[in-house]
């Protein structure tokens, strides 16, 4: 058993828990391997989710990836939100392979997070890794610690934005941005 397993199953005995009765035999593993994969973001890197996936292009024009799905678990609570992310920029020689968004996503919201700061982290990564004249970013997600526990509000949504460069700097680029994902 490993250690993480270990704490699992400490975990479930502190609760109450019989960890001998036959349901919860495995779950210290199960659990133990779901955490790993749900903060899996942590040996993760942007060199390598890019993997070189940066091209040249003349496109000068904004360039929009929406609806991307994301998973992560707070920083506070440790319980999931779950929601999709929104990502805009204006290349500036460079563009980024389409799936290189996604995996950037998964990368921040793969580590316990507050939503505020996974939002900057993206928006941040992009402009690193393309050298865009600007990046918007908005995060939309619902969170299991305010729908579960705490107040209980099931329909609460948050919704975040890192705005940077002609994004932040240009009303109309912002304007045209918040047109394209619908908000």
């Amino acid at each position: 058993m490993t250690e993480l397993e270990t704490l699992f199953k400490n975990v479930l005995h502190e609760l109450g828990e019989d960890t001998s009765r036959e349901g919860l035999l495995d779950t210290p593993k199960r659990a133990a391997k779901a955490m790993q994969f749900l903060t899996s973001g942590y040996q993760s890197n942007l060199d390598d989710i890019v993997n070189g996936a940066v091209f040249s292009s003349d496109n000068d024009e904004m360039v929009v990836v929406q609806g991307i799905e994301l998973y992560s678990l707070c920083e506070h609570h440790v319980l999931p939100f779950i929601g999709r992310c929104h990502i805009g920029y204006l290349p500036e020689g460079k563009v980024l392979g389409l799936s290189k968004f996604a995996r950037i996503v998964d990368m921040f919201a793969r580590r316990l997070q507050i939503q505020e700061n996974m939002t900057k982290q993206i928006a941040e990564a992009v402009e690193e890794v393309t050298g865009c004249r600007g990046v918007g970013v908005i995060v939309e997600a619902q969170h299991m610690c305010m729908m579960m526990r705490g107040v209980q509000k099931q329909n609460s949504m948050m919704r975040t934005s890192v705005m940077k460069g002609v994004f932040r700097d240009n009303q109309a680029t912002r304007n045209e941005f918040m047109r394209l994902v619908g908000l």
